[in-house]
């Protein structure tokens, strides 16, 4: 492999002969500034949660009414 002088010198003075620090460096400032998320999550829809209770409240009444004509 050719000698990189550009290449980040580590604690004794030998450079990285695979390059695999100053690849993780730029992987790592490449992406910091996309990672970037809100802090609140996203309320859930609330679709699924009206269906639930509207077909609980529809089950209730259903079965009122058939006790209704039953005893009726």
């Amino acid at each position: 492999m050719a000698h990189n002088p550009h290449a980040p010198q580590g604690p004794e003075g030998n450079y990285d002969p695979a390059g695999s620090t100053q690849m993780f460096r730029a992987f790592v400032d490449e992406g910091a500034p996309q990672s970037r998320q809100p802090a609140t999550p996203a309320a859930p829809p609330a679709g699924p949660r009206v269906g639930l209770i509207v077909g609980v409240v529809a089950v209730i009444v259903i079965l009122a009414a058939v006790g209704w004509l039953a005893l009726g």
